[in-house]
């Protein structure tokens, strides 16, 4: 792993998404016929996350991927108002256990991978590799990347249908956009980790039967706007790097 790091930090990062995706897809596909959601998943993302951190210890990249505490003060973040408002998402058409206790304890747990594997992939190796060509081409590819990414919630047998999916797609690219942003002028990947994380579990109370089309499309344009002129406060408040 570490000669390919060096070969091409690229390959590096491509290959980590492919491994993600794929290995992800599968691991929730044998788990459905299986007949226990998250079964497999669970142990491999545990896997991949504990191969990441070791990698990233063993090589001293901690600072590197934003695996440390910012030097921001919280007010130039605004003390993380807006991104409090965006977390709770998943809140804002009521409550609904969707599932018994013991599922939402596996689903709670592949989230947890899910929201740091995705932030270290994305916001990490893939920007990271591409910063060196050009910061702004970097933080859109990482950021459209991402969003795209999701689009595979259509075709491993999740049930996601169009519209919502569509919709997945179009408010991840508008928070990667403000995650990336996050990392690189905060120094920081810890609070969109946090962040992506909490979204990922809470989704497992979401209220989805308050949510037709029309109310869904809102909630996307809502996040869109949140996160995008959050973005543009933060690009204005936080220290140029």
């Amino acid at each position: 792993m570490t000669k390919l790091y060096q070969k091409s930090k690229i390959w590096f990062a491509i290959s980590w998404i492919i491994v993600y995706v794929v290995g992800t897809s599968v691991a929730d596909e044998i788990s459905r016929l299986i007949g226990i959601e998250k079964i497999i998943s669970v142990p491999y993302l545990l896997v991949l996350s504990i191969i990441a951190i070791v990698w990233i210890s063993k090589n001293g990249l901690f600072e590197k991927y934003g695996l440390c505490k910012t030097d921001v003060e919280a007010k130039r973040f605004l003390y993380y108002v807006p991104l409090i408002v965006l977390v709770s998402c998943n809140f804002w058409y009521g409550v609904r256990r969707n599932g018994t206790w013991g599922e939402f304890a596996l689903y709670a747990m592949s989230m947890l991978c899910v929201g740091y594997l995705e932030e270290i992939i994305f916001r990490g190796f893939l920007f990271r590799a591409m910063q060196k060509d050009g910061t702004k081409s970097a933080i859109i590819v990482s950021s459209v990347t991402f969003g795209i990414g999701h689009i595979v919630n259509l075709i491993n047998g999740s049930g996601a249908t169009l519209l919502p999916n569509l919709c997945q797609v179009v408010s991840a690219v508008a928070i990667g956009f403000l995650f990336v942003v996050m990392f690189y002028r905060g120094k920081s990947l810890i609070p969109c980790i946090l962040a992506h994380q909490f979204i990922n579990i809470t989704s497992f109370f979401a209220n989805e039967n308050a949510i037709d089309n029309t109310t869904r499309i809102v909630q996307s344009v809502i996040i869109c706007v949140i996160a995008l002129v959050y973005t543009a406060v933060l690009l204005k408040t936080l220290p140029k790097r």
